[in-house]
C-alpha cells in the first residue's frame, strides 16, 4: 500500500511571506557609520507605540527630531542629511541617537565625517 500512495511535494515557497513582525523593541546601528553625506537609521516596534527618535550633539544637545508621534507596529528606517532643525549642515564629529518608544529607550552613536 506504500508504493501506491502518491507523494505530494510541498515548497518553502508555499510559506507565508509577508516580512517577520519584530518581537522587541530594537535600534539598529546607523548604515554607513561613519557617514557623508547622510545615514540610514532603523528600528524595530513590536506593538504599535509613541516614539521620539532624536539626534544629539557629544554635549547633550538635542540636534534634530526624525520621528515624533505614533507609529505602526513593524520595521522602520529613516534616513538623515546630517542636518540640524534648521536646515544647517553640521560639523564633523559624534552624535548620538535615541529611540524612546513606550518604556523602551536606547541610545547609540554615529560618527559624521565631512
Amino acid at each position: 500500500a506504500f508504493l501506491n500512495q502518491k507523494l505530494t511535494a510541498c515548497s518553502l515557497t508555499d510559506v507565508d511571506e509577508e516580512p517577520e513582525l519584530p518581537m522587541r523593541f530594537e535600534l539598529g546601528q546607523n548604515y554607513p557609520n561613519p557617514f557623508n553625506p547622510s545615514t540610514v537609521i532603523s528600528y524595530q516596534l513590536p506593538v504599535s507605540s509613541h516614539v521620539q527618535l532624536a539626534i544629539y550633539a557629544t554635549t547633550g544637545q538635542l540636534v534634530r527630531t526624525l520621528v515624533k508621534g505614533q507609529m505602526a507596529r513593524g520595521n522602520h528606517a529613516i534616513v538623515w542629511d546630517g542636518k540640524d532643525e534648521r536646515g544647517k549642515r553640521l560639523a564633523s564629529g559624534s552624535y548620538f541617537y535615541q529611540l524612546i518608544a513606550g518604556d523602551f529607550q536606547s541610545t547609540r552613536r554615529m560618527i559624521f565625517l565631512k
